[in-house]
């Protein structure tokens, strides 16, 4: 084997999960534009640039496709959340907001809107996939909230997070805008910041 193979086999690796990333793209885009039935193979093959055998051989049904597209798309949602949750050095405030916008407000306007109704319309298609993805979210922003709780909070830092996820659902509804929903998500957690503070003061005073 040459030195040159490694090289040729990374690049060729490289190229193939591109091409399956802007294939699932465009399929999210395509459901979300036509709907999940209305919606065939040959219309995703279209708009990723694809041939009809080539999107066959990436994805074997159109509900294998549909689900990978849903999954690629949440699984970038929470490892963008998980990386703004995780820098403590910012204020848990400036995290919280920023975090329910990239895994909320991401979701409002036209097209983001259709995304969003596709994935509630079709939990059948999507099994376990409708539960889990916010189910680890809600998981990421507890442990965010109970580390500023310190020990022994864990029931308080769940609340205030259901809380915050329940009030980023309600307010998706009511916006048209991504730049309202961020307006309206920070007197939200501005609102809860207060109770946040008062059981930090608390566990700290319980550990004096």
């Amino acid at each position: 084997m040459s030195d040159a193979e490694p090289g040729i086999v990374e690049e060729s690796w490289t190229e193939s999960g591109r091409r399956r990333e802007h294939v699932l793209g465009a399929a999210l885009r395509t459901f979300a534009r036509y709907g999940y039935r209305k919606t065939s193979m040959e219309d995703v093959a279209a708009a990723a640039d694809i041939s009809r055998p080539g999107l066959y051989f990436l994805f074997t049904s159109k509900q294998n496709l549909f689900r990978a597209a849903v999954t690629h798309a949440l699984d970038g949602d929470i490892e963008a959340a998980q990386r703004c949750l995780a820098d403590d050095e910012r204020p848990l405030r400036d995290r919280l907001i920023e975090a329910l916008d990239l895994w909320t407000g991401r979701y409002i306007g036209p097209l983001a809107k259709e995304v969003a109704l596709l994935i509630e319309a079709n939990p059948e298609l999507l099994g376990s996939v409708v539960t889990d993805y916010p189910e680890r979210f809600l998981a990421m922003v507890t442990k965010a909230v109970a580390a500023e709780l310190s020990s022994g909070s864990g029931s308080l830092a769940q609340d205030l997070a259901r809380t915050l996820l329940s009030t980023a659902g309600g307010i998706k509804h009511e916006v048209t805008t991504r730049d309202e929903f961020v307006a309206r998500m920070t007197v939200g957690v501005d609102l809860l910041m207060p109770a946040l503070d008062h059981g930090a003061r608390r566990t700290a005073s319980r550990r004096a």
